[in-house]
């Protein structure tokens, strides 16, 4: 047991009689008396040993004062020496400034955040640079308590040097307390706090007279302290200058590629930044750029490795996080393994929902996610219900290292699978349901992300199921380019894992050309389609569930290519099939028989499509309710084929109604909402209520821009039906740039060859033509009839209807020695491929008679003209637009032939119907007033009138 440090009582030597000569002073007799007493002859101060064994000290009286009395002389400061580069940090060294250079009173402020920071960097550049009037300053090393005490007994030894080597550590330190808790004025960096209890003997005893700066990578555990800063990564530019500088300080010209890249990639980490600059300063043919590839090819070395001679292995990234790891698994050790299952994702926005099919209970995962929240390894977001991650937290967590206890390759490997396994938990059973979208959107960037950081040799069943689902969420979301390539992976995946013809793996071929098929690649998807049906049929029966939606997949592709006489026999037998096997009332039925509607309205069949989409509208109803989005949908068809009827007077109503039936069941962002405004805003083109259309589709394509972003497929439609509404009308100035705009998005988005960037450039080419630039819109129409041939075959409809255009603008140019031969072409080809009834059959006749009119070939203009308006009435109605344009035609044929007396009255009895269907101020209707009062006046001998 140590005895009390206490002064002796040894009597003192009587003095010589004579002073002493030079030289070593004489021996004297030295007596102590007493049991415990100790006699110290001469000038000696320092610890003895009593007789019975009890520790004493011989100490000067001026050493003895008390440490009240002791005044701060000079060369007391201790500050660390780093950095000698600082970038950034303005409104932090502010902060500082403000709260801790407050006149009077005492100061406690912490600075907390990841390890690597830079929380010390900045505290020593603010004690340092800044006018904080802080006397001793002094910097102590608090990351445990015996670091405490050092930096206490340091600041007494030197205060009074003669207590070094005479007190014990213990009395040091307790000396330096009192003199501290007895001065003002001075401040104490206490860096690198693991734990508040270390320093809260400091903190209770001295605060009220000095000031304390500490820096933890704890985050939670400064609640008592006025002023938290909360630190955080370096800004990009500042990021930027502190790797260039460093990098160039020895070689100003040199080559600096891919330092942006690399500041990002390090997450503007300052320690990984400075880490990575060192190395660059000591290898100059480095570039930046091919430190990446270094980061990449070989994480686990370039994450402990530093500068020699600059970087201290203590100092690199991967140490810096052992440490902290270290702590935490000693804390808990289920949180190191959450840590590692959470570097598989996107660093930010991670839903806390997500863990709940982790491989931890509720009680221990909230346990690990606060130690992890309290290292600042993870940043909670208690509005949004997510979690963030350093990006270089992550990249070192799901990095495997032999070395690392915490990085072994089968910990990093088990943490992968727990990810995968979490996301797949975590994904809707099916994404028909509109609620489950807002779930695909938060959980892709995790997808995306572990997709990224997976090869596909560690691929599982679950990944490659995950990517499947996910794949048929991008595809519904109309993203089906981003879906190729998780539908290619998982593919393969299931190939490798399952073999050839198990149901997933057929499932997976289905759906990856269904993606191919959505993104308008029919070269690829027609044949996948095919080959997985023989599969299917082999593997599963004529009559599986699988089969018959395979079937009907390749049924929807054969109509996309135009290809209706398989489309239309294959999906009729498809839904014979599905109601012998599935009944009537089954979802898949009702879905094959609204397809095939389309397949009837596609071939302008519509005599059979309305009823189909009538019946297929009631039984909806009936089995699904008026509210589901699937009877939604089909009454949205409805309304098209209504439209397509000329039956505006149905049409309009029915798509008003389905609109605000949609947004009251799936909510005004709904991409279906978003779909059917804009098909209404399409039925008030149609019916020529320009008035209405154009602020509608200006309202959906805002909207789409918000909810979908501008290079969604479905925004680059609605700015393309804006650009021909305003084509409509007469708008060139609005609707050329924006065509323009829209062809050249499309092509980024879509490819050159996509079927929307063929329209779009058809519409751009009317649009030139219109303009009277005929030098730009006939090559322009050349070029994507070309192109379409080759994409799409000499038989699709959208080829045979830029056909027909480059007709109409050779006739525009006057050159009819061209546009007739190609009217006859097109008319033929559609009468083979659409049949005499369909909607752009008779548009190709009405153009060619029309072309022959021009001509001043009345022999076959007029009869021509007669058959149209016949099968016009017949197919679309008397009041459908196209029948209108028709009868105008006609009547103007029979003005040019000089019979007025046919002419006048069909001109009156089409003015009359024309105001009556599309209202007096539709184009159509003022074109038609026009020509009628043409003829009157020729009637009367007047000629005609400029209108």
């Amino acid at each position: 047991m140590k005895r009390p440090v206490r002064r002796t009582d040894a009597q003192e030597p009587e003095p010589p009689a004579t002073s002493p000569a030079p030289g070593p002073a004489p021996a004297s007799r030295v007596e102590a008396r007493g049991e415990r007493a100790v006699s110290i002859g001469g000038n000696v101060h320092a610890p003895v040993m009593t007789g019975d064994g009890a520790l004493a000290v011989s100490l000067p009286p001026d050493v003895l004062r008390p440490p009240a009395q002791i005044p701060a002389p000079p060369g007391l400061d201790t500050l660390s020496g780093r950095p000698g580069l600082f970038v950034g940090r303005t409104e932090e060294l502010d902060r500082l400034d403000e709260a801790l250079a407050t006149p009077g009173g005492a100061v406690v402020q912490a600075v907390h955040g990841l390890g690597g920071i830079g929380k010390s960097t900045l505290a020593a550049h603010w004690a340092a640079t800044r006018a904080h009037g802080c006397y001793p300053a002094r910097w102590v090393t608090a990351d445990t308590p015996a670091g405490v005490q050092q930096g206490l007994t340091d600041l007494a030894g030197a205060l009074q040097p003669a207590l070094t080597g005479t007190l014990p550590s213990e009395a040091l330190a307790e000396w330096a307390l009192q003199w501290l808790a007895s001065h003002t004025g001075w401040l104490l960096i206490l860096d690198n706090v693991n734990d508040p209890a270390d320093i809260a003997p400091l903190l209770d005893r001295t605060h009220a007279h000095g000031r304390f700066l500490i820096t933890s990578r704890l985050a939670t555990a400064w609640h008592h302290i006025p002023t938290v800063v909360r630190l955080d990564v370096l800004a990009a530019a500042d990021a930027l200058d502190l790797l260039t500088r460093t990098a160039t300080h020895t070689a100003p010209g040199r080559n600096m590629d891919g330092a942006e890249d690399l500041c990002a990639e390090l997450g503007q980490l300052p320690l990984a930044i400075e880490q990575a600059a060192a190395y660059l300063a000591q290898n100059p043919l480095t570039t930046p750029r091919a430190y990446l590839t270094l980061l990449d090819q070989h994480p686990a070395a370039m994450y402990r490795t530093g500068a020699v001679g600059v970087t201290a292995p203590q100092r690199t990234i991967a140490r810096i996080w052992h440490v902290t790891l270290d702590r935490i698994a000693t804390l808990h050790p289920q949180a190191a393994g959450l840590l590692r299952l959470l570097a598989w994702y996107a660093p930010d926005q991670i839903p806390a929902t997500l863990l709940d099919g982790g491989p931890a209970d509720p009680p221990t995962l909230n346990t690990a996610l606060g130690v992890l929240t309290a290292y600042s390894m993870i940043t909670p977001d208690p509005a949004t219900h997510t979690l963030s991650v350093h990006r270089l937290v992550q990249a070192l967590a799901r990095t495997p290292d032999p070395d690392d206890p915490h990085r072994t390759p089968a910990l990093t490997a088990q943490a992968r699978e727990q990810a995968t396994d979490c996301l797949y938990t975590a994904l809707p059973a099916h994404w028909t349901d509109p609620t489950t979208r807002p779930t695909g959107r938060t959980l892709l960037p995790h997808i995306d992300a572990l997709a990224e950081h997976t090869t596909q040799d560690t691929d599982t069943h679950t990944t490659a199921l995950l990517l499947n689902q996910t794949a048929h969420f991008l595809v519904g979301e109309g993203l089906p380019a981003r879906a190729f390539s998780h539908l290619q992976r998982a593919l393969s995946d299931m190939v490798r894992v399952l073999g050839d013809d198990d149901p997933d793996t057929l499932t997976t071929r289905n759906n990856l050309a269904h993606a191919y098929w959505s993104a308008g690649d029919l070269g690829r998807a027609i044949p996948l389609f095919e080959q997985t049906l023989t599969d299917t049929v082999r593997v599963l029966g004529e009559d599986h569930p699988d089969t018959l939606a395979s079937r009907n997949s390749l049924a929807c592709a054969y109509q996309s290519a135009g290809d209706l006489g398989r489309a239309i026999p294959l999906c009729e037998q498809t839904l014979t099939d599905m109601v012998r096997v599935l009944g009537e009332d089954a979802p898949d039925t009702l879905t094959t028989r609204n397809n095939l509607a389309h397949a009837y309205w596609s071939a302008g069949d519509l005599g059979r499509a309305i009823p189909l989409f009538e019946q297929t509208l009631e039984e909806r109803l009936r089995v699904l309710g008026e509210d589901h989005p699937d009877t939604l949908t089909t009454r949205d068809s409805l309304a098209g084929a209504f439209r397509s009827a000329g039956d505006l007077g149905r049409a309009i109503p029915l798509c008003e109604q389905t609109l605000t039936d949609t947004v009251r069941v799936l909510g005004e962002d709904h991409p279906s909402t978003l779909t059917t405004r804009n098909n209404l805003a399409g039925a008030y083109k149609a019916a020529g209520d320009l008035g209405r259309a154009i602020p509608l589709f200006e309202q959906t394509l805002e909207e789409r821009l918000r909810v979908l972003g501008e290079d969604h497929p479905e925004t680059l439609a609605t700015r393309s039906d804006l650009a021909a509404a305003y084509y409509s009308a007469g708008d060139l100035g609005r609707a050329i740039p924006l065509f323009e705009q829209t062809l050249t998005d499309t092509v980024r988005v879509l490819g050159e060859d996509h079927p929307s960037t063929l329209t779009t450039r058809n519409n751009l080419a009317h649009a030139y033509e219109s303009a009277g630039d005929l030098g730009r819109a006939i090559p322009l129409f050349e070029q994507t009839l070309t192109d379409t041939v080759r994409v799409l075959g000499e038989d699709h409809p959208s080829t045979l209807t830029f056909r027909n255009s480059l007709a109409d603008v050779y006739e525009s140019a006057g050159d009819l020695g061209r546009a007739i031969p190609l009217y006859e072409q097109t008319l033929e080809e559609r009468l083979r491929v659409l049949g005499e009834d369909h909607p752009d059959t008779l548009t190709t006749r009405n153009n060619l008679a029309y072309a022959y009119h021009a001509a001043g070939d009345l022999d076959r203009a007029i009869p021509l003209y007669e058959q149209t308006l016949e099968e016009r009435l017949r197919v679309l109605g008397e009041d459908h637009p196209d029948t209108l344009i028709t009868r105008n035609n006609l009547a103007g044929a029979y003005e040019s032939a000089g019979d007025l007396g046919r002419a006048i009255p069909l001109f009156e009895q089409n003015l009359t119907d024309t105001v009556r269907v599309l209202d007096e101020d539709h184009p159509l209707t003022r074109s038609v007033r026009r020509a009628h009062a043409d003829a009157l006046a020729k009637r009367a001998g007047e000629g005609p009138k400029c209108m």
